[in-house]
């Protein structure tokens, strides 16, 4: 009965209060509560509360965390409509010659020959086409704006930050604190969160204990956050994510001698990815992935996980279900809301501790 109902969109459902939704992030970092939860103990029993400081404790000399160093580009573009009236442009991922996937809003007062204006520019932008993927639509932008790296003065210049729309507010600081201390590679809509509280103090006491660090690349898209709608979860698609995973991170897991940890459910989906492109064995791979993770699925990878707390129904939390388990999962998310933890983006964090550390052979075996 359970293993019906792990695939039943519906059973990933919980009730969280509006003030648990987490409108700032913390200062510093590394202060965020931390709920610790082996992998391997049933119930809650065994969950500890802490906060990220503490992984300084609970890492191990030898462990690897690897994160992912996507950048989020300013990405949400106010633009004037040749109609008349202000809409709103989420930049999605480049289709080639300065032409980007946008999401629209409103959509309907957007179609193909239209003209745009960013807002306050006589810069002008055209409405190409409807994206029926996605709901979309096809933008042309100037021809020099065809990747993240090229756009990206742009959207400065422009564009702003794309919080989430759950944060009701807007501060200027968010154009840094919405970022992780090694984002280096332009090309997200979203953050990868549970990179947001690691501070650089935290990062060199890591560094200092003996604990390593390798960096893969997910630009977070329409993948991770639209949500999911399928309540028959076999049947679940989701759109999919440009990735990088290099020589040297094989490399750093090839030889790793203590715990894979993934930092943020991105670095799951791109590790694991990158995997599955091989027959399950981690291999250097870079371009676009659409896996789903969901219970059921065999890690070939990862063995621990950093995460934040997610929203009901997510792709995000089917990923977290099938490493700790669904019923476990909403278990720790009762007592984490019982304990007013701060959920989503800016929220507090989850460490699901591995059962044991694998050999190098058991990793990446397929």
């Amino acid at each position: 009965m359970s293993e019906s109902l792990d695939q039943q969109l519906s059973s990933y459902a919980y009730l969280l209060p509006p003030e648990r939704i987490a409108q700032a992030p913390v200062n510093p970092r590394h202060e965020a509560r931390l709920l610790m939860a082996p992998s391997h103990a049933d119930g809650v029993e065994a969950a500890r509360h802490q906060t990220v400081w503490d992984l300084l404790e609970e890492l191990r000399p030898g462990d690897l965390l690897v994160v992912n160093d996507t950048r989020v580009l300013k990405a949400r573009l106010k633009v004037r409509r040749s109609g008349g009236g202000v809409s709103e442009l989420l930049v999605l991922e480049p289709r080639g010659d300065g032409r980007w996937l946008c999401l629209a809003r409103p959509a309907k007062r957007m179609r193909p020959g239209d003209q745009l204006w960013i807002d306050s520019t006589e810069l002008t932008l055209k409405v190409v086409a409807e994206d029926p993927a996605s709901g979309g639509r096809i933008v042309q932008f100037p021809t020099d704006c065809r990747d993240a790296e090229s756009i990206e003065a742009l959207l400065n210049q422009y564009g702003e930050v794309p919080l989430p729309p759950y944060i009701d507010r807007h501060d200027p600081a968010d154009a840094e604190r919405y970022q992780t201390r090694y984002a280096d590679r332009p090309g997200a809509v979203a953050a990868p969160t549970a990179g947001l509280h690691f501070s650089d103090e935290l990062l060199a006491g890591l560094q200092s204990k003996g604990v390593e660090l390798t960096r893969i690349t997910l630009h977070v898209g329409l993948g991770t956050f639209r949500p999911v709608e399928t309540e028959d979860l076999t049947q679940l698609a989701l759109h999919s994510e440009w990735i990088e995973v290099n020589a040297s991170v094989v490399k750093a897991i090839q030889q790793c001698r203590g715990r894979v940890i993934a930092v943020g459910t991105t670095t799951v989906r791109a590790l694991e990815g990158a995997a599955q492109m091989h027959g399950g064995v981690l291999k250097p791979f870079t371009g676009p992935v659409n896996l789903v993770i969901q219970p059921g699925y065999q890690f070939r990878v990862v063995q621990g996980l950093l995460t934040n707390f997610h929203l009901p129904k997510s792709s995000l939390l089917l990923l977290v279900s099938a490493l700790i388990g669904r019923e476990k999962l909403l278990a720790l998310y009762a007592e984490a809301i019982d304990r007013e933890y701060r959920f989503f983006s800016y929220g507090d964090a989850m460490w699901i501790s591995p059962d044991a550390v694998l050999t190098t052979a058991q990793k990446l075996s397929p």
